[in-house]
């Protein structure tokens, strides 16, 4: 946690040059102490140019037998592939009101800026590209991939600037993930970052077309308020999103369990929703190490990778 608190404390308190350089600072320093290597493998599977030939071995896919050697050799080889390094990224970042709410050590809009360093930095090395499509609303921002820091950093900068409005309305996910797939001519990775607070069928379809091309990543930002209430008393409630307010008597355990019951019930289905569509899934939470979480996750995938690819493990 103290990660967290030390780097995001610091937005909204410093000047957007200065927050952006520390959160970045912060995070190479610390993915590169868990993470080893240049390329870490968020997109699994194997690469598409053929390489080196190598005895079948029970277990490979019988698909990337190389006839023509089998033929000459008289036993049965593989055909091995080379892993693409070049990889272009699409970040779809929700940036609606509802984030602007935390009640730990950051606001989810703080939480999804970060998520957004981290894996922009990951993603960037070597040369990669990163694009990302800024949900507000009705209103979408478009920012073209290229590679580089420089275009990291105003990427990053741009999301951070995004205006607080409350009443601005839900996004549509949909619409987004649409956007995306339209946009992303090659095959790549989509990291969805957002709290998924709406009904996951208005999205579930169009995630899982994403997915079809795609290595898609959905990262789920969540505050503790979001899955419980606390004991405090009549409380006001503001939708953000809709300016409605409510006021609730938080006192009422019948209430709290009720409420606990209907948000556990939604997570549910938010995760079956990525299930079914095949994307990744990554929790991260406004009172957690997200810099850990997230690099747990890459290290899972860097390692699901290696299996695919007949490599063994590091």
């Amino acid at each position: 946690m103290s990660g967290l608190s030390s780097t995001l404390g610091l937005v909204g308190d410093r000047p957007p040059e200065e927050i952006l350089r520390r959160l970045t600072l912060d995070v190479s320093r610390r993915l590169d102490g868990v993470l080893h290597g240049d390329f870490v493998g968020l997109v699994p599977g194997r690469g598409t140019e053929p390489g080196e030939t190598r005895e079948y071995e029970p277990g490979d896919d019988v698909r990337r037998i190389d006839w023509n050697v089998t033929a000459r050799t008289q036993h049965p080889h593989v055909r091995q592939t080379i892993a693409d390094r070049e990889l272009e990224a699409w970040l779809l970042i929700d940036r609606s009101s509802r984030m602007d709410f935390g009640t730990a050590a950051s606001e989810k809009r703080d939480l999804a800026l970060a998520a957004a360093a981290g894996i922009g930095l990951i993603v960037s090395r070597g040369g990669n590209r990163v694009g990302a499509v800024l949900l507000r609303g009705d209103e979408t921002t478009t920012v073209p991939p290229r590679s580089g820091r420089k275009h990291l950093l105003g990427l990053l900068e741009r999301t951070m600037a995004t205006p607080r409005e409350d009443g601005s309305g839900p996004v549509d996910l949909e619409a987004g993930l649409r956007s995306v797939g339209g946009m992303a001519r090659r095959r790549g990775l989509v990291v969805v970052i957002s709290d998924f607070d709406g009904d996951p069928e208005s999205w579930r379809a169009a995630l899982g077309a994403v997915s079809l091309r795609h290595s898609v990543l959905c990262i789920e930002v969540v505050d503790p308020r979001d899955l419980e209430l606390p004991a405090a008393g009549p409380l006001e409630f503001l939708d953000p999103a809709t300016g409605e307010v409510r006021e609730v008597n938080t006192d009422s355990a019948k209430l709290r369990g009720a409420y606990a019951r209907e948000a556990a019930a939604h997570r549910d289905a938010v995760r079956s929703a990525f299930r079914s569509a095949g994307a990744d899934h990554l929790l991260l939470r406004t009172d957690g190490d997200w810099v850990m979480d997230l690099a747990k996750h890459v290290s899972r995938r860097r390692h699901r990778a290696e299996v695919l690819a007949g490599s063994a493990p590091r």
